[in-house]
């Protein structure tokens, strides 16, 4: 029989993730109760089923994929069904939250009896036909979800508690996304003071690598700025023993908070931005 998987929610990466295990003949069921028509839509087209609490608690695997504010509130709503489940599923959080959220994360499932896997996923969500992205794993019971690997999902096993994985995540997001939030801002200042095409001349001339990623990343962070938001803030909260580095993660995530902002209003800036990698 093919493992049965939850995976909760269905936004790109959820989805992305569910459609790869489906293709690769696990059952995959998730919770649309209350969800989007796109979510659904999402959730149709990766073949992954509906279902209720009660049967996402009795999965073999629970992935929790949600926007990082979002992660802690799941695993209190599904720590009274695992609780109840006579099988329980192994809880696998694949949030970008920091160490110490992991653990809160960890403390409430806890109680209920299941197991408990520290996750993190570094890449962009999967496509038919590619590799990645890869899922780290850490903790006491982390050897025992390595079996996703049969499934589709490229799985690495990190020495080390509950903890590992998501600082690891918030090391690596954080340059990603840093970086990311370091070139919009200086773009957004050239193009104030009317300096953006001899900016962009300037990068091409002398650091074409970085014209090149940013091309990518700085437009393809505009409809994720909202979720990036939430994603600094752990930052901020995993650099609090370095108070001034915790401080420039405070103010990249109020950037991207005035980006998507920008998205959902005007759009004066995200065009600002667009328009760079365009002259």
């Amino acid at each position: 029989m093919p493992p049965t998987i939850a995976v909760v929610s269905c936004g790109a990466m959820g989805a992305a993730v569910g459609r790869r295990l489906h293709d690769n003949g696990a059952r995959v069921i998730t919770e649309l109760a209350g969800r989007s028509a796109a979510s659904r839509a999402r959730a149709a087209a990766a073949g992954m089923q509906d279902a209720p609490a009660e049967a996402l608690a009795a999965a073999d695997f629970f992935l929790s994929i949600l926007p990082p504010g979002e992660a802690l509130a799941l695993a209190h709503r599904m720590a009274g069904p695992l609780t109840a489940a006579t099988r329980k599923a192994i809880f696998v959080d694949c949030n970008a939250i920091s160490p110490a959220t992991a653990e809160a994360v960890a403390a409430a499932i806890a109680p209920s009896g299941a197991r408990f896997v520290d996750g993190s996923i570094i890449g962009a969500p999967p496509v038919a036909g590619r590799g990645g992205p890869v899922f780290y794993l850490s903790g006491a019971d982390a050897p025992a979800a390595m079996g996703l690997a049969s499934f589709g999902l490229e799985t690495r096993l990190l020495e080390g508690a509950v903890g590992a994985a998501s600082g690891l995540k918030m090391c690596y997001g954080g340059i990603t996304k840093g970086v990311t939030a370091l070139a919009s801002a200086m773009i957004l200042a050239a193009d104030r003071c009317g300096a953006a095409p001899a900016l962009r001349a300037e990068m091409a001339r002398s650091l074409p690598f970085m014209l090149s990623w940013f091309e990518t990343q700085v437009p393809g962070m505009f409809p994720k700025a909202y979720r990036w938001v939430a994603e600094m803030q752990e930052v901020s909260e995993f650099l609090a023993d370095d108070p001034a580095s915790a401080a420039i993660y405070e103010a990249v995530a109020a950037l991207y908070a005035r980006l998507a902002e920008d998205v959902a209003g005007t759009g004066t800036e995200t065009a600002a931005l667009g328009a760079f990698f365009k002259n």
